[in-house]
């Protein structure tokens, strides 16, 4: 509804009085409040395009959402009123259709007063980067209304092209005029850089306010409560392969009422996500859950979790009423069962087999056993290689190598001739378990090399005392694994044929087929979510997090570095 009265409240604004289809939605007042008359034309699109703004945080049920929006649709009720009295006294015509209206955004403010109790939801975590997110927005708005405005024939004069309507648009938003003339005497004139002034004010006002309040800081993992979560890991932390990953710095906890069990999460594009099953004592997980789902509702955050086991789902969808969807398998490899003999291993032998005659050597260590110079100087050279600035992983990805605590940790690498080539980085999955969390290597190394640096942290596995490792996780690897059988069925192909063609930017088949090499343990994993209908929202927001979608965004210290660099650069003399 909101949505229906901004844009009526924009076009009636921007569209001419004489033109014929503002007389036709000039009738809109009659129904649809938040448009009085064309004297308050310039107040009806500032209103409009608020309400637009806000019609978002209305549907989630945000309450300061609902606030600003009783407070906007008051004040065209003011406007409302007053000109209703001014028609009344010289249009009394027209006084009837405004009077309608005006009653009827009445009846929608006492409306929405009666309903505020649903608006219950508080504001999300937010930082100064949303003030750049609305000014890219509103600066959009601002243009199209201004383009829009000088497109209408009866208000501009003909022959101007569009790059100078648009010049004539930006200038009017910083308050000069542009290349398109009106005549001395036409008011329509007036009104355009009255309009454009407008906007430009509002867009610098509803930006600075954005970008100067005080910014609540995105969930980040203090460490009172990674201290808790690394002792319940050392006493369940073998339940799961992916409880290590919630001690990510980048996300929040949450804490059932007895502190046994907790659930790590993040927020993205107003989903709160969860990845792997709940932390802990598995009596204590409805109550992680519980406190999960109502930290959402409060909010009016849609709750979901990624990678979680088929135990854990069914926990989450027996306590939380949610639907479950399997989507992918974990790879386990057990150590006591991997050989590289036989004929199913001579793909993965020939390769270390290459890898080890190239002059290659692993060397595979705790953490704790590195010294803290040599990991620095580890982690700067496979920075190098590194061809995307983008740091991937969420659910099974731990974002640091030698952290305060990760002392069980175990890095892989492999030199040739003392030249690092390659690193893995695995975190510990209870007391005998390795994840695999990190997997780097020089772009211009052997093939095959990652092969040969898994072939040999198994191999150096006993010694570590680790009796299983989990591997790189494959996506929708059932329905692959079927879609190339004989005789499957026309949808299960044609279902594969979808999955290869997205494999050309998410690499499903080819994890699949990296992971399959190693004969391992298929352990499926699943996707717990509201509804069907948030299904789409809640894939968005996990290949968000696992930073397989990212969103354009300035990054200002990169920017300033560069300028900085700049500047110290040595000018070259004259040749």
């Amino acid at each position: 509804m909101m949505r229906l009265v901004g844009l009526a409240d924009i076009v009636l604004g921007v569209t001419a009085p004489t033109n014929d289809l503002h007389a036709r939605l000039q009738r809109l007042p009659v129904v649809v409040p938040g448009t009085v008359a064309a004297l308050t034309r310039t107040a009806d699109i500032i209103i409009g395009l608020m309400l637009l703004m806000l019609s978002h945080g209305l549907r989630r049920r945000k309450h300061r959402a609902w606030q600003e929006v009783m407070a906007l649709l008051m004040i065209s009720a003011l406007i409302g009123l007053a000109h209703a009295t001014y028609l009344v006294r010289h249009h009394r015509d027209m006084a009837f259709g405004v009077g309608i209206g005006f009653v009827v955004l009445v009846l929608l403010i006492a409306a929405g007063a009666y309903f505020r109790s649903e608006f219950y939801a508080v504001g999300d975590p937010r930082t100064r980067w949303r003030a750049l997110t609305v000014l890219i927005w509103l600066l959009a708005a601002d243009l199209l209304i201004g383009l829009g405005y000088l497109a209408a024939p009866a208000d501009v004069p003909g022959g101007y092209s569009f790059g100078a309507r648009l010049e004539t648009v930006v200038n009017g938003l910083v308050g000069v005029g542009g290349p398109v003339a009106f005549s001395p005497h036409d008011a329509r004139g007036d009104f355009f850089y009255l309009l454009m002034g407008a906007l430009g004010f509002v867009t610098v006002i509803v930006t600075a306010h954005l970008f100067l309040r005080p910014a609540k800081v995105q969930g980040r993992l203090d460490a009172n409560d990674a201290g808790k979560i690394r002792a319940l890991l050392g006493r369940h932390g073998a339940a799961d392969s992916l409880g290590y990953f919630a001690l990510r710095h980048d996300k929040s906890v949450i804490w059932s009422a007895t502190k046994k069990s907790c659930i790590g999460y993040r927020v993205l594009s107003g989903v709160m996500l969860a990845s792997g099953d709940p932390i802990g004592d598995r009596e204590a997980w409805p109550g992680a859950i519980q406190a999960f789902l109502d930290v959402a509702a409060r909010h009016a955050w849609v709750p979901a979790v990624v990678g979680c086991s088929e135990q854990g789902a069914e926990t989450w969808c027996r306590n939380g009423d949610l639907s479950a969807l399997e989507f992918g398998d974990e790879a386990v490899v057990k150590v006591a069962d991997f050989s590289l003999e036989g004929r199913a291993m001579r793909n993965v032998r020939q390769m270390v087999t290459r890898v080890c005659r190239a002059g290659y050597v692993a060397e595979v260590r705790r953490v704790g056993d590195v010294p803290a110079d040599e990991i620095a100087r580890l982690v700067r050279q496979a920075e190098t290689w590194r061809g995307n600035p983008t740091e991937r992983g969420f659910s099974m990805a731990l974002g640091r190598i030698g952290g305060r605590g990760d002392d069980q940790c175990v890095i892989a690498t492999a030199t040739q001739s003392g030249v690092l080539r390659a690193l893995l980085h695995f975190v510990p999955w209870g007391d005998d378990g390795l994840s695999l969390d990190l997997m780097r290597r020089d772009r211009s190394a052997q093939p095959g090399l990652n092969d040969f640096m898994i072939a040999e942290t198994i191999k150096a596995a006993p010694d570590l005392g680790v009796t299983h490792i989990s591997l790189n996780f494959a996506a929708f690897r059932a329905a692959l694994e079927r879609g190339e059988r004989i005789g499957a069925g026309p949808v299960t192909r044609a279902w594969r044929s979808v999955l290869i063609f997205m494999s050309k930017w998410f690499q499903i088949e080819s994890l699949y087929k990296f992971n399959a090499k190693f004969a391992p343990e298929w352990v499926p994993r699943f996707m717990v979510f509201t509804s069907t209908k948030d299904a789409i929202r809640v894939g968005l927001a996990a290949l968000e997090a696992e930073a397989f979608l990212v969103w354009p965004k300035v990054e200002a210290r990169r920017i300033m570095q560069m300028l900085r660099n700049a500047v110290k650069q040595p000018r070259q003399p004259p040749a």
